[in-house]
């Protein structure tokens, strides 16, 4: 198994994430403040300049790093990067439900970066486990691949169709679980998520945005990890690809977050690649279709599908400027 005999890799990449993640949060970020839009850009530019060079490392030392493996060294890049992009792509809806979800508790601005910080964190630790757990499945239960890939098709068309995110955060079952056994304030009390009143442990209204956060990653998790083993089944390249399209997450929502509405058919694009992913792993025994030919339709999809949101924006745009002309 290329995980038992690479075991100094994933112990090397993750210290790495570590440390970044420290000197985010301990350095860059020590003091709560609402994160402008050149910060989020410049952090945005910074994760994904990580992402690449990584995946140069790949390119130039898999047979190095992974001496056994089946792939070459372009194929083990080119896999990286095609998981790269799926999650990368796929982690915009998150920053859909995010916007609801700060909307809904009236997060201060300058408290959702340590929210999402201690969500990705989390995050990363439950794709870890489920990778793990899909890696194994997919060894010894070939069949799982179909299952993967019907779920995916299922959810393509579901995303298709939806066209309004219903957030009711008051009937997650985490969060109702979790109040039933400890007090929550009434209101924030700064960047804390928990403080003590006469002796007594309270959890503030933070915390519980953190929760719905994590619960809400789980779910889109589901979606992601089994796209990502359309492209490789090794559990190295599906983990690394999905953690730094994950850490860049946060900078991204930040650049994103006031234009959002302007990506009006990106959920459209992003129902399209679940759905090819989805009929990638159902007919992958009959064809296989090459990474790159995969790489090249995610890419070309979500292209066109910003571009044809860009364009529709402006139109819209333009009449509204027409009508108040009008008037």
């Amino acid at each position: 198994m290329v995980m038992e005999e690479s075991i100094w890799l994933w112990v090397g990449f993750n210290i790495f994430v570590l440390f970044l993640l420290a000197l985010d949060l301990g350095v860059f970020h020590r003091k709560a403040h609402a994160v402008s839009m050149k910060e989020a850009l410049t952090w945005s530019i910074v994760w994904i300049t990580l992402s690449l060079l990584f995946n140069l490392v790949i390119y130039l030392y898999w047979d190095v790093m992974v001496p056994n493996s089946s792939y070459t060294n372009g194929e083990a890049a080119l896999a990286f990067l095609t998981g790269y992009l799926i999650e990368k792509s796929l982690s915009v809806d998150n920053i859909f439900v995010f916007i609801l979800i700060f909307s809904y508790f009236a997060v201060p601005d300058q408290y959702q970066h340590r929210v999402l910080f201690w969500g990705i964190l989390g995050a990363l630790i439950m794709r870890g486990t489920l990778i793990l757990v899909g890696s194994v499945l997919l060894e010894t239960f070939h069949w799982i691949i179909y299952v993967f890939g019907a779920f995916l098709i299922f959810t393509g068309i579901r995303m298709a169709r939806k066209q309004e995110e219903e957030l009711k955060p008051d009937e997650n079952p985490v969060v109702k679980f979790f109040k039933r056994f400890v007090p929550v304030t009434d209101n924030y009390e700064g960047d804390k998520f928990f403080i003590r009143r006469a002796g007594r442990l309270f959890a503030t209204p933070l915390f519980l945005v953190l929760l719905v956060v994590e619960s809400t990653d789980l779910v889109f998790a589901v979606d992601s990890i089994p796209a990502i083993f359309a492209v490789t089944r090794d559990p190295f390249i599906v983990y690394t690809s999905n953690v730094c399209a994950i850490l860049g997450l946060r900078a991204l929502y930040f650049l994103l977050a006031n234009v959002m509405h302007q990506f009006e058919y990106l959920k459209l694009g992003l129902a399209v690649v679940l759905t090819f992913i989805g009929v990638k792993m159902v007919i992958i025994d009959l064809y296989k279709i090459p990474v790159g030919v995969s790489l090249a339709v995610v890419a070309s999809v979500l292209t066109i599908s910003i571009v044809a949101s860009l364009i529709k924006s402006r139109r819209d745009a333009k009449e509204k400027v027409r009508e108040r002309a009008k008037v």
